[in-house]
């Protein structure tokens, strides 16, 4: 028994960031989301599973209006294996540099932490797996990068254990879609 608490304690500290949002401070340019969403934004990602394995790829079409109270994110999302979906993010700074968000999936509300050019959001959501939901919770981190692309990665646990990770990055057109070649 007790090795079975000592290998849990272990995984439970090996899922742990290290990442502190006080170590992007300097960072520039800085992100407000209010500034970056506001307008049509393009986001390509994919979850993986626990074990590094691609599960789904997506893209996702937002269409983002502030209107110098809060922000709406209206998120279209297109799945490889042909699925849709649809979530509305209602955001509010929250006056000491963070907001707080809220979606019909999303188990109370939203919180984060912004400092510099980064932005780390934690919250608990209810996901569609299969036929069935689980309530899920979200350490989820945003960088923006100086030609205006955002990289995200949110790791994704349940029972403090990590399920996966969701990577994508953001774009909005006309910005850096314009200036990157392959």
């Amino acid at each position: 028994m007790r090795t079975l608490l000592t290998m849990m304690a272990i995984t439970l500290l090996a899922g742990c960031s290290d990442m502190r949002i006080e170590q992007f401070r300097d960072a520039r340019p800085q992100l407000r989301l209010e500034q970056y969403f506001d307008g049509r934004v393009l986001a390509w990602g994919w979850f993986e599973d626990r074990f590094g394995q691609v599960r789904r790829q997506f893209f996702v079409e937002i269409d983002g209006q502030w209107d110098g109270r809060e922000l709406v994110l209206d998120e279209a999302f297109s799945y490889s294996d042909g699925e849709t979906d649809r979530r509305v993010w209602i955001i509010t700074p929250d006056g000491a540099g963070g907001y707080s968000g809220r979606a019909e999936d999303i188990v109370g509300t939203a919180r984060s932490e912004t400092a510099g050019n980064a932005l780390n959001w934690r919250y608990r959501m209810d996901l569609k797996v299969g036929d069935s939901h689980w309530r899920v919770s979200f350490d989820d981190w945003m960088l923006l990068q100086g030609d205006g692309v955002l990289l995200n990665r949110a790791r994704v646990s349940k029972w403090g254990l990590t399920v996966g990770e969701v990577n994508l990055f953001f774009l909005k057109p006309g910005d850096a879609a314009e200036r990157i070649r392959f």
